[in-house]
């Protein structure tokens, strides 16, 4: 009897994709889904804040879509690889993101709106190093500490003094352009990796003085510009220039209130197509929310951005992994300051301080650095159970 050969047909792709120990099945698509809406509504605003100025109409709108199809595809990439290869290349991440902010302060780097932060790459392109920076931190920062004391969950003490080291450098390196923003972000991610790693209390006192001396070394030597104290001094009183230092935020009130409830409509703000809220398509992308969508477009995009802080928290708390639980926490409490200081200061509680929206504000490399950060926390959600 001759046996027939029969021909086993391979599942196609869509079916291992629904398998259900298939890396896609096991993504946050609650978080994905968070991202998504915040790039569509923020595609959008950046639409009707540029229409009436931008080359063609569409020019910004065009490269923003660009950015963003690039951004999902590098997280996809992240996504797949294992966070455990993330820390093995953590120290090269983290050199190369410290040449970058060493490249802008040579002759290669650009100023922008105050602020030495660029490196011109042509056709209209800018690369901004200090947002990368953030990725090469929090992955040193996580590989510092996840190696805790024999006999205690504690990071060692050599280690908390490398993430002192390590975040002062970069800190250091960003202030020189100066980016008051994004130094403030860098701080955050370095503070709340210590908290999470569980140092002990001096330590944490430490590096509240460590603060409190570099904030005044930063007022004692005059690093900021005089605009960026120009700023603070807005934030105080509004009403002392409303015309020069207070104008941005008497601009942003205005736009965000007159939006009322439900907003007049995209495309049907007079603040926005005025083009009085300066940067409106970056920092001040939220004026755009408020005027157009009013209050429950606003509350909207704030309960986006919750749902990806709260996914991003889930993943910290279910990782079994130390080096995971560090790297998801820091950057739920990277997102979680950035929003609340962007918000807050189109709303009048917090200073200007030139910091994008996450997901939402117009930008490259701010855009590129946001997405990489969320493949972060989706590699890390699709293997933890590797630790169970």
């Amino acid at each position: 009897m001759i046996a027939r050969a029969v021909a086993v047909q391979r599942p196609s792709l869509f079916q291992r994709m629904a398998q259900e120990n298939s890396t896609v099945r096991r993504l946050d698509g609650l978080m994905l889904v968070a991202v998504a809406g915040l790039c569509v509504i923020g595609t959008l605003l950046v639409w009707s804040s540029t229409r009436t100025w931008a080359p063609g109409s569409t020019g910004l709108v065009k490269k923003h879509l660009l950015n963003e199809a690039l951004g999902l595809v590098v997280c996809g990439l992240v996504a797949m690889v294992d966070h455990r290869v993330m820390r093995a290349y953590a120290p090269l991440v983290f050199l190369l993101s410290l040449v970058g902010l060493g490249l802008v302060l040579t002759p290669l780097g650009a100023t922008i709106n105050g602020s030495h932060s660029w490196i011109l790459l042509g056709g209209g392109f800018a690369v901004q190093p200090s947002e990368f920076s953030k990725v090469g931190l929090l992955l040193i920062i996580a590989m510092l500490l996840a190696q805790p004391s024999e006999g205690t969950d504690r990071p060692r003490g050599i280690d908390m003094a490398l993430v002192l080291l390590a975040a002062g450098i970069t800190i250091g390196l960003v202030m020189l352009q100066p980016d008051l923003g994004t130094g403030m972000v860098l701080a955050v991610i370095a503070a709340s990796g210590l908290i999470i790693a569980g140092v002990r209390k001096r330590w944490i006192v430490l590096l509240a003085l460590l603060s409190g001396a570099g904030v005044f070394a930063v007022i004692y030597f005059q690093v900021l510009e005089p605009y960026q104290v120009a700023r603070f001094t807005a934030f105080v009183d509004p009403s002392v220039d409303p015309r020069g230092v207070g104008y941005n935020s008497t601009q942003s009130l205005i736009a965000i209130g007159s939006g009322q409830l439900l907003g007049k409509g995209l495309l049907g703000g007079g603040q926005t197509t005025g083009r009085f809220v300066p940067e409106q398509h970056t920092d001040f992308i939220f004026t755009v929310v408020g005027e157009e969508f009013g209050f429950l477009g606003s509350v909207t995009v704030v309960i986006l951005l919750g749902i990806v802080l709260m996914r991003g928290l889930k993943i910290a708390r279910e990782c079994e992994d130390r080096f995971g639980t560090l790297v998801a926490g820091m950057i739920v409490c990277w997102f979680a300051f950035q929003t609340f200081v962007n918000v807050g200061m189109t709303i009048g509680i917090m200073p200007i301080t030139g910091l994008p929206l996450p997901f939402v504000s117009y930008g490259g490399t701010a855009t590129f650095a946001n997405l990489i950060a969320v493949g972060l926390l989706q590699a890390i959600k699709v293997r933890r159970r590797t630790f169970t």
